[in-house]
């Protein structure tokens, strides 16, 4: 399993910045990172529901899935992902 907090010393694959765990938090909901023409993309799961495949990060009692074609080109889930028209934080 993935975490969303990045540990001094500690090698991990991939993790969650803290402006975006601020994001999900937030928000109340489950998010998925998955492919877009732009790149990585955060979505709500409403909008891009997870698949079986997924890799799952808990934020809270939330989850951010992330899409096994995209975990392999990122290392952190950051705030350029988060679409300009859903970017309030």
């Amino acid at each position: 399993m993935q975490s969303d907090v990045k540990e001094p010393g500690r090698s991990q694959a991939l993790y969650v910045t803290e402006e975006v765990r601020s994001y999900v938090l937030k928000r109340k909901r489950d998010f998925r990172v998955s492919t877009s023409c732009g790149g990585a993309i955060l979505l709500p799961i409403s909008i891009k529901p997870p698949k079986a495949t997924d890799l799952q990060i808990p934020v809270g009692d939330y989850t951010i899935y992330v899409s096994k074609h995209q975990a392999h080109y990122i290392d952190s889930i950051h705030r350029e992902m988060i679409p300009i028209f859903y970017e309030d934080i």
